[in-house]
Order: C-alpha cells, then structure tokens, then sequence
C-alpha cells in the first residue's frame, strides 16, 4: 500500500540510513486463474492463496517469471494449469526446453568425441548466413543492452520478453536444421558456436 512507503522510509532515517536510496515499486493485482475459472479471493473472509502454495503448486521457475514478465502497472492474470503445462504456450517451458535441447546437443557432440572450440566464439560467425542464424546472432549481441535497461528502469520483464524471443527464435532453428547428425557425420563448428 502507498501509505506504507512512508513510514518505512521514517523508520530508515530514523535508525541512520539514507531513505532516499530506497526505490519502492507497487504492482497491480493478480487475478489467479485455473484454465478458464477465476479463483476467487478475498482476505476479509480468508480466501487466498499464498506465494508458498502457489510455488509449491506451479513452481518457482514460473512463480518467478510469470511475476516479472508484466510492467508493474499492468494487471497480471496468472494461470496456474498454463504455468504447469508442457507446452510451447508456456513460456517458462518454452525456455527451459531451449536450454535443455542446447544441452543435449552438447552433450551428444561430446560423446561423439567432436571437439567443441569455445574459444573460437565469433571466428565462424560470418559462415552463418541463414536469416534464422543472423536473427538469433543479431539478438544475441543485443542481450548486454536489454539487461542494462532491465536493470537501470527496474523493467525485469524485458528479460522475460528477451528470453521468450531468444527461445522462439532457436526453436525455429533448431527444427529447421539438423544439428544432430547422424552417428559418423559432423556438426558444423558455426552451428556449434550459435549453441
């Protein structure tokens, strides 16, 4: 409530600190939702669900992003059966599986005894061509900004926004390409460098 950010920042200068270093930032309501029924809530008749039980039912990987992924002044609906599904509508899953199939390349081209040079990094970028490979390189140059104006404005949900554009993207990629060749081929060092 406003009326608290007051008192708060009284009690600070009270006991020595500098008030004026804490920025407080309110945010809407949430509207939880089951599919298409709203769960109602009132804490005067001590209907609500808590941040405990709402992490211990969707998790905190999606208790967090869902939280972070609207401005703080827009309304959030958060549906817990679309935080807990397996599904590309899920951004959260979305993301995690990006990361996993990254993973999974890396560790079958491992397996293989293909040799993976981090250290060559931008040395094969000009061997990427294909408007996927540049949009997703052109994104990926652009993350040092997007967290700097994240973090400077207090706007987390650019990350969010960043990170569901960045899975997108290598998903469409990734089923476009056959990255894992089959036993005996080997995969292109640009296309292990873009993982």
């Amino acid at each position: 409530h406003h009326g608290y950010i007051k008192r708060v920042k009284a009690a600070l200068t009270a006991m020595g600190y500098d008030a004026q270093r804490m920025d407080v930032i309110l945010v809407q309501f949430v509207t939880l939702w089951r599919g298409t029924e709203q769960i109602q809530m009132s804490s005067r008749s001590g209907q609500f669900v808590t941040l405990r039980e709402l992490r211990q039912e969707v998790g905190n990987d999606a208790a967090r992003f869902y939280y972070v992924a609207r401005k703080p002044e827009q309304h959030i609906d958060f549906d817990l059966e679309l935080a807990k599904s397996h599904t590309k509508d899920n951004a959260v899953y979305y993301i995690q599986y990006a990361h996993a199939r990254i993973c999974r390349v890396l560790e079958r081209t491992e397996e293989r005894g293909i040799k993976v040079d981090d250290k060559a990094g931008k040395a094969h970028q000009h061997l990427l061509t294909q408007p996927a490979e540049t949009d997703l390189l052109s994104l990926l140059a652009s993350y040092p900004e997007v967290l700097r104006r994240a973090a400077v404005n207090y706007e987390p949900h650019l990350l969010t926004n960043y990170l569901k554009d960045l899975a997108s993207l290598f998903h469409g990629w990734y089923n476009d390409n056959r990255i894992l060749p089959k036993d005996g081929e080997t995969p292109t060092q640009d296309e292990l460098d873009l993982m």
